[in-house]
């Protein structure tokens, strides 16, 4: 199959290319290629004659959108909907990659792909209006929810850690919040199973069991051989933040493994993240 994938250089965007080059004809596009803002994209992404079209573009940033919430909404919204209408044009399926927090993340909740959503932030809504103008626009799609993501060179809650941990020697971690880390190597591979089977509808792809921010922090800090730093547990209102995030959206699988798509659970895929994050540093000249 030809395979359109915008948001190339984003974790999800590289771990894609890895898993789809090998057996698909891929055509890569960062925002310079294929900007989804702009509603050229539309007759050029259709001009590509793709077989499938893999939105992994998004506006990232909760915290920003708080104040930028155009700029949010421009790519997860307005982009969603230039890639469903550059879809129909090409007659093409639509991998669109949404998030858990379309979700509130009520405490104790475990949300599968049948729960209603119900943001409680800007850059939430912004990917909840995405997945409707998926919806609406065209029937050829693929929603897929992930959450807590992570790849190699990438800007993530990993990365983030150990260069506080760096920098401070110590950690302040809130222990009230729960997800799905998700290592987007392994998100990469469910997709490129999941259009292969023509099943389009809504899926939770994230990797199996959940745990709190802090318990991530410290699984992190174990396997980069720093488990000695101190990680305090802290309360969400103890790290104010200019969004407000949902403490327990927190995905399950219930879909995919009736197409034979399972992922992994978190913690043997962080272990995998780390092994290959050793031999890519003593591969470095």
């Amino acid at each position: 199959m030809r395979v359109v994938i915008t948001g190339a250089r984003g974790q999800l965007g590289r771990a894609l290319q890895e898993v789809l080059h090998p057996v698909h004809e891929v055509i890569a596009l960062a925002r310079e290629e294929g900007d989804i803002t702009d509603p050229q994209v539309i007759p050029h992404i259709a001009g590509l004659r793709p077989d499938v079209i893999i939105n992994a573009a998004a506006w990232t940033h909760v915290d920003a959108a708080e104040d930028q919430p155009e700029a949010a909404f421009a790519v997860n919204a307005w982009g969603a909907q230039n890639l469903a209408l550059a879809a129909r044009a090409a007659n093409a399926d639509l991998v669109h990659v949404s998030t858990n927090e379309v979700f509130p993340g009520d405490p104790g909740r475990v949300y599968t792909e049948f729960d209603a959503t119900g943001p409680v932030n800007t850059y939430a809504r912004s990917k909840w209006a995405g997945e409707h103008l998926v919806r609406t626009l065209w029937p050829r799609h693929y929603i897929v929810r992930t959450a807590w993501l992570y790849f190699h060179k990438g800007n993530n809650f990993i990365t983030k850690i150990l260069a506080a941990a760096a920098r401070w020697g110590r950690l302040r971690v809130v222990a009230d919040e729960f997800g799905n880390p998700t290592y987007a190597l392994d998100l990469a591979q469910a997709i490129a199973h999941l259009i292969e089977t023509r099943h389009y509808g809504v899926y939770h792809f994230v990797n199996t069991g959940y745990c709190s921010r802090y318990e991530y922090a410290r699984a992190v800090l174990e396997l980069a051989g720093q488990g000695h730093i101190p990680v305090i547990p802290i309360q969400h209102h103890q790290w104010p933040r200019r969004a407000t995030p949902p403490r327990h959206a927190v995905l399950r699988n219930t879909i995919g493994p009736r197409l034979g798509i399972t992922l992994r659970p978190w913690r043997e895929a962080l272990m995998a993240y780390f092994t290959r994050e050793n031999a890519l540093a003593m591969s470095e000249p």
